[in-house]
């Protein structure tokens, strides 16, 4: 009898441990970067999800490159995330490999960190309002097809602008377009050079994107 009770409370307690493992990857939130280049932006995010506060249960889950030379993917290695390319035509003519790798990975949510192309339906309509991206402008203003890096920032100051920043925005079916979620300012100096500008902004990029998708995710920012 004594045997018996003792295999019961060894049950119960592997129970429990299973029902718990289980609650808390149901309760985690996977998120899928979309990057093109160097992966700063993408690097920031996995540190801050999945290094410095695990208790978020929020964490960068995969990685979607669509260039084979990204120095994004050496970034996710290094910090051990799974990493998946596409191409031109994967991507926007067969659109089942990358919807089935965002399904092996649970992903509930897709950041776009430098991604330059632009999204296709397929992804839009899959995850509703669960797609954001970040600008380094200031939105309307300075978006759409070839508004990107250097670019935008060539063009902030060669129209005199005082001001510029970024705006992180939910992604629809056009370029920089969607409700914006967040944006912050900074000023453009006098004498103030595309790469100087450029260096404000990646401050603000660093300091404010993963703040702002952990309150994206938590609802605490309206859509």
């Amino acid at each position: 009898m004594e045997l018996q009770r003792k295999h019961f409370f060894l049950d119960w307690r592997n129970f429990l441990g299973g029902y718990r493992a289980n609650l808390y990857l149901c309760s985690m939130k996977n998120i899928a970067v979309f990057a093109s280049g160097s992966g700063s932006n993408a690097e920031n995010l996995m540190r801050y999800f999945n290094v410095s506060h695990p208790e978020k249960q929020i964490r960068i889950g995969l990685v979607v490159a669509n260039r084979p030379d990204a120095y994004v993917l050496e970034r996710a290695g290094r910090m051990n995330v799974s990493c998946f390319i596409t191409d031109h035509d994967a991507f926007y003519n067969h659109p089942s490999s990358l919807l089935q790798a965002l399904s092996d990975y649970r992903i509930d949510y897709i950041v776009l960190a430098g991604f330059l192309w632009l999204i296709p339906p397929y992804i839009v309509e899959a995850y509703p309002n669960r797609v954001v991206n970040i600008h380094p402008a200031l939105l309307p203003a300075y978006g759409g097809k070839g508004m990107y890096g250097i670019h935008v920032h060539r063009a902030v100051i060669a129209h005199g602008e005082k001001e510029s920043g970024i705006t992180i925005h939910v992604v629809d079916e056009q370029y920089d377009h969607g409700s914006v979620l967040f944006q912050v300012r900074c000023r453009v100096d006098v004498g103030e050079t595309p790469d100087s500008l450029a260096q404000k902004i990646h401050l603000l990029e660093q300091e404010y994107l993963p703040k702002t998708v952990d309150d994206w995710i938590s609802g605490r920012l309206p859509l």
